[in-house]
C-alpha cells in the first residue's frame, strides 16, 4: 500500500479529522492534506514522520478497542516509503554485515527464501539492486529472526541495531526493528572480521619483539618451589593457579609439548591490572623456551566474541609454535572446565557457568597424576578439530603441496588481492622487474621457477573451475605513496621487489588481457584496499587462506565453517582518496 492509503486508513479507523491529527501531531493541516493526496511523502528519518506516528498513537489511546502499537504504525509507514527513500548502499552494507555476523551462506539463504544465489551475490556486490527493497528486507529479516532466536542472537541484534534488548522481546518486535535497520539503519557494532584483519595487516613481529623485549628474555633456572599438589578457589587464587602452572612449566627441564583448553570466562581476570601482563609474560617465556603449544580454543560463543579472542593470539601464532584447535558441538551451558598439561605440571578446574568465582582448580606435579591428566588432554585433543594450519618459512614445502593438491579439486575460487597476481605476468616483464631491482641471478632463477609453477597451477584450476580475483589497483598518486611489490608470499620471499610505475601499468594491462583470453577467469579491478599487507584466497565451502606478505610471511589456512562463511561474506574496506 502507498503511504497515503495507510494514512487515510488510520484516520478512518480512529474517526478523526485532519485538523485533529494536526493538533495531536504538530504537523500542519496543509501538510497532512498533501500527504493524504499523495502529493508529498515524509522521509522515514524526518521529524514529520515521527510526529505523525506519535499523533496517531495519541488519538488511538482514547479508544481501548484500537490495539495497534507505535512500532506497528511506524513499520507500516516505513515499508510504504522504503522504495522511495532507501539508501541502496546502506541496504547492501547492512545485508552483508548481517550475513557475516551470523555466518550465513548465500546458498543456504537462497534455498530457504527461494532466491537465485547469483541474484543475492549481485546484490551483495552492488551490481544489482532489489526490485522491491521493502519486500526484500522483510524476507531477509523474517529469515534471520526465525532462525536466530537464542539469548546470544537477540543480544547481537541489539548490538547491531542500537535498540535496547528490552524492546526485542517478541519475534514481531525483532522483525520490525531489523527491517527498519536493514533499510535505513547504521550498524552500531564494529566489524569483528575487519578488526581482526586490521590487526593482522598492521602487526609487525619485529616491532612486537622489541616492545616486549622478547629477545632479551632469559628463561630462569631457579628452582620453583611448588608442593606436589595444591588446590585453589576464589578468583584471586584461580589467577594464582594459572601463573603457577606457567612458572612450573617454564622452570622445569621438560621439553614436552603443552596442551591447553579452557572455556572459563576471562573477563573478571582481565580486569585485574597485573594478571594479563604476567600471563602474557609467562606465555612468552614458555615459547622462548621452545615448547610447542596445542591450544584448544573455546569457540562456543558469538562470532564477534570469537574473533576478538583470536585477535589476541596473533603475536603468539606468529612464532609458529602454536597449533590451534577447537571442539565441534561444544554446547555445555552449565559447567565451565579447564585442563592444561605440560611435562612438569597439570592444572584442572571446573566452575558453574556464571559463578566462576566459586570455581575450584587443582595443580599437581605428581608423576602418577600428571600421567593421567596428560592422557586426558591427549584424548581431548584427539576429539578436537584444527582451527587453522599455520605455514611459516620452514613449512614452505607443505604449503606448496597443499595448493598443488587442491588445484585438482572442484569448486569456485575467489581471491582478494592487494597486489597484481603473478600468474598474469609475462616472462619478459618479470625479468625486467627483477633486473630493475638488482636481484642476484640465483634468486632470479628461484623466482622465475616459482612463477612458472604458479601459472601451471592456475591453468589446472581454470581447466575445470572459475577463479574470480578482486584486485586493488593503484592510481599514480597512490603508487608513489604505497609503491607495490611483487606478490611473493607463496615463496616466503621476504625481500621487497618493487614495480616501477611503467612496469606496474604493463602488468595491469596483462592482467586484463588474461581475463579476456580465459573464460573461467574474472578480474575485478577495485580501488586500493585498506589491507596492503594481506591476501585472501577462498575455495568456496572448503577453506580460506589469509596470507600476510611481510614481517614475517605467514599463511593461515582456515577450515572452521563459521569463519569460512564470514570471509566469504565480507566486503573489504577501501582507502578513500
Amino acid at each position: 500500500m502507498d503511504f497515503k492509503d495507510i494514512l487515510n486508513s488510520y484516520i478512518d479507523l480512529i474517526g478523526c479529522t485532519a485538523r485533529e491529527l494536526s493538533e495531536a501531531s504538530g504537523v500542519s493541516t496543509a501538510t497532512i492534506s498533501r500527504y493524504r493526496s499523495g502529493e508529498r511523502i515524509p522521509a522515514p528519518d524526518s521529524g514529520h514522520f515521527d510526529k505523525l506516528v506519535s499523533g496517531i498513537i495519541q488519538l488511538a489511546a482514547s479508544q481501548p478497542e484500537l490495539t495497534f502499537t507505535e512500532e506497528t504504525v511506524r513499520e507500516l509507514f516505513r515499508e510504504s516509503v522504503s522504495d522511495v527513500f532507501t539508501d541502496m548502499d546502506k541496504l547492501r552494507h547492512n545485508f552483508n554485515t548481517l550475513l557475516m555476523i551470523f555466518s550465513v551462506s548465500i546458498s543456504e539463504l537462497s534455498r530457504t527464501l527461494n532466491y537465485d544465489p547469483s541474484y543475492l551475490s549481485r546484490i551483495r556486490s552492488g551490481k544489482r539492486q532489489p526490485a522491491d527493497p521493502g519486500d526484500f528486507s522483510r524476507k531477509i529479516s523474517g529469515y534471520f529472526v526465525h532462525r536466530f532466536s537464542t539469548d546470544n542472537d537477540i543480544h547481537l541484534i541489539s548490538e547491531l541495531t542500537g535498540v535496547n534488548i528490552s524492546a526485542l522481546s517478541t519475534e514481531a518486535d525483532r522483525n520490525a526493528i531489523l527491517i527498519r535497520w536493514l533499510l535505513n539503519g547504521n550498524s552500531q557494532m564494529t566489524d569483528p572480521l575487519t578488526d581482526f584483519l586490521k590487526r593482522l595487516n598492521e602487526f609487525n613481529l619485529n616491532e612486537y619483539i622489541k616492545t616486549i623485549r622478547f629477545d632479551e628474555l632469559k628463561v630462569p633456572s631457579i628452582p620453583f618451589q611448588l608442593p606436589g599438589s595444591r588446590t585453589y578457589h576464589g578468583l584471586q587464587e584461580i589467577m594464582d593457579s594459572e601463573l603457577d602452572f606457567l612458572k612450573a612449566t617454564v622452570l622445569s627441564k621438560s621439553e614436552e609439548s603443552v596442551i591447553m583448553y579452557s572455556d572459563m570466562p576471562m573477563e573478571e581476570m582481565a580486569k585485574d591490572p597485573e594478571f594479563p601482563r604476567k600471563w602474557m609474560f609467562g606465555m612468552a617465556l614458555m615459547l622462548k623456551k621452545g615448547l610447542h603449544l596445542y591450544q584448544i580454543h573455546n569457540l562456543n560463543r558469538t562470532f564477534p566474541e570469537m574473533m576478538l579472542g583470536l585477535e589476541g593470539w596473533i603475536p603468539m601464532y606468529m612464532t609458529g609454535q602454536i597449533s590451534p584447535y577447537y571442539l565441534k558441538d561444544n554446547q555445555n551451558r552449565f559447567f565451565s572446565h579447564l585442563l592444561k598439561v605440560s611435562g612438569a605440571a597439570a592444572l584442572s578446574g571446573e566452575a558453574i557457568v556464571g559463578h566462576h568465582e566459586n570455581g575450584i582448580y587443582y595443580l599437581t606435579k605428581n608423576k602418577k597424576e600428571l600421567a593421567i591428566y596428560r592422557k586426558q588432554a591427549e584424548d581431548l585433543l584427539s576429539r578436537a578439530t584444527p582451527l587453522m594450519e599455520i605455514f611459516l618459512k620452514d613449512s614452505r614445502q607443505a604449503y606448496e603441496t597443499f595448493l598443488l593438491s587442491d588445484s585438482k579439486t572442484s569448486g569456485k575460487r575467489r581471491a582478494i588481492l592487494s597486489v597484481l597476481p603473478l600468474y598474469t605476468i609475462s616472462d619478459e616483464l618479470l625479468e625486467n622487474i627483477l633486473e630493475y631491482n638488482n636481484i642476484p641471478e640465483n634468486e632470479q632463477n628461484t623466482i622465475i621457477d616459482y612463477v612458472r609453477k604458479q601459472k601451471k597451477r592456475i591453468f589446472d584450476i581454470l581447466s575445470h573451475d572459475e577463479i574470480s580475483d578482486e584486485i586493488s589497483a593503484f592510481s599514480e598518486r597512490e603508487f608513489r605513496k604505497f609503491t607495490p611489490a611483487l606478490s611473493l608470499s607463496g615463496l616466503f620471499f621476504e625481500k621487497d621487489i618493487f614495480y616501477s610505475w611503467d612496469t606496474y601499468q604493463e602488468h595491469l594491462i596483462l592482467t586484463k588481457q588474461f581475463a579476456e583470453k580465459n573464460n573461467n577467469y574474472n578480474a575485478s579491478i577495485l580501488q586500493i584496499s585498506a589491507y596492503r599487507n594481506i591476501q585472501i584466497l577462498l575455495h568456496e565451502g572448503k577453506w580460506v587462506i589469509v596470507s600476510k606478505n611481510r614481517t614475517p610471511v605467514i599463511h593461515f589456512l582456515i577450515r572452521h565453517p563459521q569463519m569460512q562463511r564470514a570471509f566469504e561474506n565480507m566486503t573489504i574496506p577501501i582507502i578513500e582518496e
